[in-house]
């Protein structure tokens, strides 16, 4: 049986998912080995997703991080369900081959060259709900518990993670109409004036 040369940690690429967010992710190749190992990352999004670098020299029993970052997203899907998945494919070189000499066709599998590969699936997690706003002086208390259940229930049926409304108490209420009222003033001297003009 055939020894694994990397070691890849952590197993699975796990994004936090937002609507129309970016989300990274790193994973760690670790050479088990006491040569040099070249790699290659492939996925089956290749629009979906930036792998930098996506290939790259380990030396022996050194490791390297490879930064995975998946691009916005404008719909969550069902239940956060992805069905994407990484390919890590690994072969020994020769010592002290650059990256600049890593070629693809050092991974293709002809004659007896050892490639051995490793599949990474896509996992998405809800962000972290934010915070519940409780007014000071008491009124529409809402539970946190509940609010934060909602939320989470929410990002996992697919829709967006909408935060709770805004308690406003009454001096910001008020100073909120005297502020739009004196919008619709400024809007109607405009109207009144464009009518002039004509």
């Amino acid at each position: 049986m055939t020894t694994e040369l990397l070691e890849i940690q952590p197993s699975e690429l796990k994004f936090t998912f937002e609507v129309k967010k970016q989300s990274s992710c790193s994973i760690q190749l670790g050479n088990k080995s006491d040569q040099y190992v070249a790699y290659k990352v492939k996925t089956t999004s290749p629009k979906k997703y930036c792998v930098r670098p996506n290939i790259g020299v380990i030396k022996p029993n050194a490791t390297c991080d490879f930064t995975v970052t998946m691009q916005a997203q404008r719909v969550a899907p069902p239940d956060l369900h992805c069905k994407d998945k990484f390919l890590i494919q690994s072969t020994v070189i020769p010592t002290g081959t650059t990256e600049e000499e890593i070629t693809s066709a050092m991974f293709s599998r002809d004659g007896e060259k050892n490639i051995q590969e490793r599949k990474l699936k896509v996992v998405l997690i809800s962000p972290p709900p934010s915070p519940v706003l409780v007014p000071r002086n008491g009124e529409a208390k809402q539970d946190p518990y509940t609010a934060t259940t909602v939320q989470k229930d929410k990002v996992k049926s697919g829709a967006e993670n909408i935060p709770p409304p805004l308690k406003l108490d009454n001096a910001k209420l008020e100073l909120v109409k005297f502020c739009f009222g004196m919008l619709l003033r400024v809007l109607r001297e405009l109207n009144l004036l464009r009518t002039r003009m004509r």
